[in-house]
């Protein structure tokens, strides 16, 4: 079973015991954290989401990633500028993928109220 999840901006597959890196999520280490947007299932597409659907799993660690470096030049200016940037990230550990399935609605039997009447 699979889902495709939206969190952070991007679309990420995912299926139970995957660990992904996501945006950082202020969750503490160790605590359960719940995805509702599911776009996505094995077995149901949504517009846009699926209803009843989420994705369930565990932080299992807060951090940042390897160090960016940026340079910023400007040519004839003498201006040359290096700065660093570390994106923080948060790496979640999927447990579980519950879809409730929309059951089929059936059709009710119509009254002699809503049948309209024809004379003639």
């Amino acid at each position: 079973m699979f889902a495709i999840i939206k969190t952070g901006g991007k679309q990420i597959k995912v299926q139970p015991g995957d660990e992904i890196y996501i945006e950082k999520v202020s969750v503490e280490e160790g605590k359960t954290i719940t995805f509702s947007e599911v776009l996505a299932t094995d077995k149901e597409i949504g517009a846009p989401l699926v209803k009843g659907a989420t994705v369930t799993g565990t932080v299992v660690k807060q951090g940042k990633e390897k160090k960016l470096r940026v340079v910023r030049y400007h040519p004839k200016k003498n201006v040359n500028k290096v700065y660093g940037h570390r994106q923080p990230f948060t790496k979640v550990k999927i447990d579980a993928i519950s879809a409730k399935a929309a059951a089929p609605k059936a059709a009710a039997p119509k009254t002699e109220a809503e049948t309209p009447k024809t004379e003639g």
